[in-house]
């Protein structure tokens, strides 16, 4: 059931794995675990292959950021129990950090061009952020 869009940043915690469906259709997925101070982990998959270069230089303990639909499974358990799996259906992966490089399949030049320009940085200052 896809829930709402959603933007989540966090590390790889799982290095993403590639399969293909019956189909011949390429599916990325890994583990990101968004947590700050505890881990919580989501699954993020991406059936986009736009997408394919940044998925495929993602490894284990890089910092990136997610966009896309939020959605919600569950699995049986061996118990017998159901565990409710989250999951993100990325349409945008972004590497965070110094040497990090943008890839999406839409409007990313307006994001690097906006977070590039100084103005941004005066028009919200920190004691305005109401959390």
């Amino acid at each position: 059931m896809s829930i709402a869009k959603s933007v989540v940043t966090g590390t790889v915690y799982r290095a993403p794995e590639k399969r293909f469906t019956q189909n011949n259709i390429a599916v990325s997925d890994f583990v990101l675990d968004i947590g700050d101070k505890e881990q919580m982990f989501i699954r993020v998959v991406s059936r986009r292959t736009a997408l394919d270069d940044i998925v495929s230089s993602l490894n284990k303990g890089d910092r990136i950021l997610v966009e896309g639909r939020l959605q919600t499974n569950s699995a049986k358990m061996d118990d017998g129990s159901e565990k409710r799996i989250y999951e993100i259906d990325a349409a945008t992966i972004e590497k965070m950090g110094e040497n990090a490089s943008v890839s999406s399949d839409y409007g990313t030049e307006e994001i690097v061009k906006f977070e590039s320009d100084d103005v941004s940085n005066e028009l919200i200052n920190e004691d305005e952020i109401p959390f």
